[in-house]
């Protein structure tokens, strides 16, 4: 099969190449997916270059996230057939067969059901950034009903989710950007009021809307920690990327309106928590509650334009079609 590979980090030019590879044959609690689309997080591009992590052993398929069609199935695996649509989240953690090839091999639950109606550009984008949206909105939809959330940075690819999310579990929702065209985007997917951020008066604007936040869903904490302070109370604040220079943390503030700040990273969540995320993206996306980000698409083998495409801040989310 075909498939990109890299056997030592470093900038894609240098280390990424498209070469032959022996196809592999799923083992117990295996199947093997005939990817169609693989999509490329942040994440893949920063553990190719080495600043996530050490160096692969032998070699390395990167991109966690693709969708694709089950092609075979190891022994002991249920709820998964050969012929089946999916959606591939964490490919390539703790596993060399990512999904940038022809062909994907890893754990069974990792390839979840993609329903008919929901196209491979959908199900590629899900991944990471869903399953992170999941778990920063509380990993429960029954608990945010009614609840009021406030996503920052709504037409980044996790913001863009945990909108979809958050709206299919019966909440309001506040988004913040920084441009119209970015307001744009987050209304698409189903905000009910975006705020400027770098307009007068945006704290105004949003506890007019809602007298308090319950939940919000922060890019850049440092950043905006003064506007979330001021409209939150009794809050959870839930932080999935981290900034050049950690942030300060008003101790005293955080205090007096009971605000929690809880740090996501999707690589280090327990199995159970995982598997409840997982649940949440999978239901909307059978309602028809999620919406594809804007896709651009690649040939695989134009993998290092591509990851360079995402190092370089590509809006909406970048694809190879194998």
């Amino acid at each position: 099969m075909k498939a990109a590979v890299y056997r030592k980090t470093g900038s894609a030019a240098d280390v990424l190449h498209v070469e032959d590879v022996d196809v592999p044959d799923p083992g117990a609690g295996q199947v093997r997916v005939r990817i169609t689309r693989s999509a490329i997080n942040p994440t893949d591009w920063k553990t190719r270059a080495g600043l996530t992590g050490g160096e692969p052993q032998d070699f390395q398929i990167p991109h966690q996230d693709g969708a694709g069609v089950i092609d075979a199935v190891g022994e002991g695996v249920e709820g998964r057939e050969v012929g089946q649509r999916v959606w591939i989240h964490l490919g390539a953690f703790g596993n060399r067969y990512g999904t940038a090839a022809e062909f994907s091999l890893l754990p069974a639950e990792r390839a979840v059901p993609l329903p008919d109606d929901a196209s491979d550009e959908l199900g590629a984008c899900l991944g990471v950034p869903a399953v992170t949206a999941a778990h920063c909105l509380g990993g429960d939809p029954s608990a945010l009903a009614g609840k009021t959330v406030l996503v920052a940075g709504g037409a980044g690819a996790v913001g863009h989710f945990a909108i979809g999310l958050a709206k299919y579990a019966g909440a309001r929702v506040v988004s913040t950007v920084s441009s119209e065209a970015k307001g744009e985007r987050a209304r698409a997917a189903g905000a009910d009021l975006v705020v400027n951020y770098r307009e007068d008066g945006a704290a105004e604007k949003i506890r007019a809307f809602a007298e308090r936040v319950d939940r919000i869903v922060e890019v850049a904490l440092g950043a905006n920690l003064d506007l979330d302070l001021a409209v939150s109370d009794n809050t959870t604040i839930a932080v999935y990327a981290n900034e050049p220079n950690d942030p300060t943390v008003p101790v005293r503030r955080l205090m007096v309106t009971n605000t929690a700040i809880h740090f996501v990273l999707l690589y280090n969540i327990t199995a159970a928590d995982l598997a409840a995320d997982v649940a949440w993206v999978r239901g909307a996306v059978a309602s028809g509650a999620l919406i594809p980000l804007e896709v651009t698409t690649f040939p695989l083998d134009d993998v290092v334009a591509a990851q360079e495409a995402v190092e370089n801040g590509a809006v909406g989310k970048v694809m190879l079609v194998p």
